[in-house]
């Protein structure tokens, strides 16, 4: 009884001890949408400025890490531990000049902001474009002023100062990493390789950390290229897929980088991938974000929304000819959609093809439309294209290029994309083959059409 009583007092003591709160307050100026966002694993939390751009927000944190805020037009990387008390003034059209810290955490954010002004000083391209020498030359200075800012700020936070020891050889690390891969495209060096005296990558580093993770953006980028380096892409795509992924995110430790590849991968739950089920479930049971379970329910449920069977979302498109046409006064007909646009090369391949298919099933129980995703300020250059081009069927534009809802509806993400509908309006396949394609013409026939 005794034992009984005292384990409540603890819990009810327990109960009421206070826990570590992370504030984060200021004032920041000139947003387009008087709004911030801060962010970083498990954690998205939206801000609603106050008129004068003035904030405070109290945060209870998984973990001491680096989080972004994000404003209307930048990304300021802030550090945040569990019992910071930060204070943030910034102009947003200004940011760099203007952006002050006060309170617990400023060193550490101040420092933090200065470093950045180092590391952004040379652009990218500039840096990866030299040759090897000029860019062992520059990296090393760039290594050099971060070091010396390190070592003459007086820190508050030693966790802070360890973690960022690390994170500035990962610094090099990366751009050791980076150049071979950048250089080719930048410097515009065909077949381009290291000398024989470039230093090599130091296989002994630990790319499965969750704490150097969470607060290092120089260990994310180098954890991220070496797994997908690491993991077979599937022969002739330049992709990795999931299902050549997911055995490697198992056998990880750390937790918000089995967050971060499966945040990666959301387009993996689509239609271009026909594992997608089994995708879906296993990432499911790999993450612990619960928005990111989110999103793939999400694009699970609009997957399977596309199954052969299931009725066609719908559109209602100007007509090249006049007036709008919408699916409804299609039905009747099988329907083999053409989503298109003009500046696309494999779209404009298809054509020829696609006219010949038109030619083969005229008069019959189909029709053919092509859905143009042109941007509506460029009609006229669309109208051009279809009477030169003697194009036949059936000519849509799509009301917001891309972004239409038919298009987003489907999952598209790449064109030519072609879709069979049947006569009630309701998929055969929302992947259909293009006309190039002689399985095409199986899966008409194979319809009786």
């Amino acid at each position: 009884m005794k034992k009984i009583l005292f384990l409540l007092l603890t819990v009810i003591l327990y109960s009421f001890t206070p826990h570590e709160t992370t504030t984060v307050s200021g004032k920041i100026t000139n947003t387009e949408n008087g709004t911030i966002r801060i962010k970083g694993e498990l954690l998205d939390k939206e801000i609603k400025l106050k008129p004068d751009g003035t904030f405070s927000e109290n945060l209870s944190l998984e973990y001491d890490a680096i989080y972004k805020i994000e404003t209307s037009k930048n990304s300021i990387p802030i550090y945040l531990a569990k019992d910071s008390k930060l204070t943030i003034n910034a102009d947003d059209t200004n940011l760099a000049s203007t952006l002050k810290f006060t309170g617990k955490g400023s060193v550490e954010n101040q420092y933090l902001a200065k470093k950045q002004l180092i590391t952004s000083a040379t652009p990218i391209e500039e840096l990866y474009k030299v040759d090897e020498n000029e860019f062992l030359k520059k990296l090393q200075e760039i290594k050099t002023s971060v070091n010396n800012l390190y070592l003459k700020t007086k820190f508050t936070d030693s966790g802070f100062k360890e973690k960022e020891a690390r994170s500035i050889r990962y610094l090099e690390q990366k751009h050791l990493a980076f150049y071979p891969k950048f250089h080719n495209y930048y410097g515009r060096v065909d077949g381009f390789k290291v000398s024989e005296t470039y230093p090599k990558f130091d296989e002994t580093m630990d790319l499965d950390n969750n704490s150097d993770f969470l607060f290092s953006n120089e260990y994310q980028e180098l954890v991220l290229l070496k797994f997908y380096e690491n993991v077979k892409a599937d022969e002739g795509q330049l992709w990795v897929s999931a299902k050549n992924a997911i055995p490697k995110i198992k056998a990880l430790k750390s937790q918000s980088i089995k967050n971060r590849l499966i945040g990666n991968s959301i387009s993996d739950i689509s239609m271009e991938n026909s594992y997608y089920e089994k995708t879906y479930h296993e990432f499911l049971s790999l993450t612990n974000d619960p928005i990111l379970k989110q999103t793939l329910t999400t694009n699970y449920k609009a997957t399977n929304a596309l199954q052969p069977g299931n009725p066609s979302p719908t559109f209602n498109y100007e007509n090249q000819k006049g007036g709008k046409t919408a699916l409804e006064d299609l039905k009747g007909k099988y329907i083999y959609i053409d989503l298109w646009a003009t500046w696309c090369g494999p779209c404009r391949a298809e054509i020829p093809f696609l006219q010949k298919v038109e030619e083969q099933y005229k008069g019959k129980n189909i029709e053919f439309v092509s859905i143009s995703i042109d941007d509506l300020k460029d009609q006229p250059k669309w109208n051009n294209f279809v009477i030169e081009k003697k194009l036949g069927g059936i000519q849509l534009l799509a009301d917001n290029h891309g972004e239409s809802k038919f298009i987003k509806d489907y999952g598209v993400e790449g064109i030519p994309t072609f879709i069979l509908l049947d006569p009630n309006g309701n998929i055969v396949t929302a992947r259909a083959p293009k006309p190039s394609d002689p399985k095409l013409i199986d899966l008409l026939n194979g319809l009786k059409i």
